[in-house]
């Protein structure tokens, strides 16, 4: 079965006529470790469904200080989605950090297929449920954990990605120094 009807067939039940049109809306992007699939200041016109590969989303402050907002690992969805959706110039950047398979669909043919076919209207509507929950998860966890806390949880929910991941990212994803990172890990 192919990764995206599996990952679709989480949330909607869909045939094999409906999968090929959804599909037909969809393209095939590989990225290299390292390259940008969207850079601060361009408008994303794309949003990127990761079928292999690790990506994060971050931002840097005016003395170059980086911020990570999200990793992107398999099943994930990722964009600039204030910039995806208004047209905007994106306030994030996104790039590889392994080598990337994805599929991408645009805003407009996002747009055709939603109206065409409100099955895909619906799996859109939970995903967006399901990432508010995820966001509003992880704003608290910011605001009322302690530094011991957000690590934890962070190991907790996504144990793998301590393997594919440097540590100063996940410092930078915690808001926390390489050095408190690095006491966290010995206790």
């Amino acid at each position: 079965m192919h990764p995206l009807r599996k990952h679709l067939e989480e949330i909607i039940s869909i045939n094999d006529e409906e999968f090929d049109f959804i599909l037909s809306h969809f393209k095939t992007l590989k990225r290299k470790k390292h390259q940008y699939i969207l850079q601060e200041g361009e408008i994303a016109t794309k949003e990127f469904w990761v079928v292999k590969g690790c990506l994060k989303s971050y931002f840097l402050d005016e003395n170059g200080k980086e911020y990570i907002l999200q990793f992107g690992m398999e099943n994930w969805w990722i964009t600039d989605y204030e910039s995806f959706i208004n047209k905007t110039e994106s306030k994030t950047s996104i790039d590889c950090i392994e080598d990337c398979e994805l599929l991408y669909i645009t805003y407009d043919d996002r747009e055709k297929l939603t109206s065409e076919m409100h099955k895909m209207e619906r799996f859109w509507a939970k995903k967006s449920k399901f990432g508010r929950i995820a966001l509003q998860t992880r704003v608290l966890s910011l605001l009322k954990n302690s530094t011991q806390e957000k690590y934890d949880l962070l190991l907790k929910q996504y144990p793998t990605l301590f393997q594919r991941v440097p540590k100063k990212m996940i410092a930078a994803y915690l808001g926390v120094s390489r050095e408190t990172l690095s006491r966290l890990n010995k206790m």
